[in-house]
């Protein structure tokens, strides 16, 4: 995923903002890390440079 994505990813539960963190990254393209809401705690996780923002009772594990 674009880190410029972040301008407009928000948390799906409430709907505030994430917080980026970064485990590897080729360029400005992000391929592994998470998505943290800034309020939930939640985390969603950056697979192969897909985020997967789905509610964790919808997620497979």
């Amino acid at each position: 995923m674009k880190e410029s994505l972040m301008d407009i990813l928000c948390d799906p539960l409430d709907k505030s903002d994430l917080e980026l963190e970064v485990d590897e990254r080729d360029g400005d393209e992000i391929l592994e890390g998470r998505l943290v809401g800034t309020v939930t705690g939640e985390v969603y996780p950056i697979e192969d440079g897909i985020p997967n923002l789905l509610p964790p009772d919808m997620r497979d594990d």
